[in-house]
């Protein structure tokens, strides 16, 4: 297990009521409805958690393609990094989550895109914590 030597930052954010209720954080900024999605036999209409952790996770993500890029000389200006979050069950009944990430840098060749982007799978913190805990593809456009 990894621990931090030296906090950067710290927020918090709590729920009240689960998927059918309300998120905020502690300066207001997130503040949502949460509803379940029509799939999941709820109203839909609403955020959840499955699009939140998906967010979080392409944004987490295209900030380690651009650190990255940016150390080889690579230009992300033009870059996407798309998350795609599913929630199913294992086999033994279980919810479990995978996540396809795919990354887009239309101003690098093929070849320079996949070495980007798997070194940025390498560093990022969200790719750093599912590792080994779901399954986390990702790959180049």
């Amino acid at each position: 297990m990894e621990t931090i030597d030296q906090q950067l930052y710290t927020t918090t954010v709590s729920s009240k009521g689960g998927r059918d209720g309300h998120v905020r954080s502690e300066d207001g900024v997130i503040d949502l409805e949460m509803k379940a999605p029509k799939e999941l036999g709820g109203p839909g209409g609403a955020s959840n958690p499955e699009q939140l952790f998906a967010a979080g996770y392409a944004a987490c993500f295209h900030s380690a393609l651009t650190l990255v890029a940016s150390s080889q000389g690579v230009d992300t200006s033009d870059s996407t990094v798309t998350s795609t979050v599913h929630l199913g069950k294992g086999s033994e009944g279980q919810y479990v989550l995978s996540v396809e990430i795919v990354a887009e840098i239309p101003s690098a060749d093929a070849e320079t895109t996949q070495r980007v982007v798997d070194q940025a799978h390498r560093t990022c913190p969200y790719s750093r914590a599912t590792t080994g805990n779901i399954e986390v593809t990702v790959r180049a456009a």
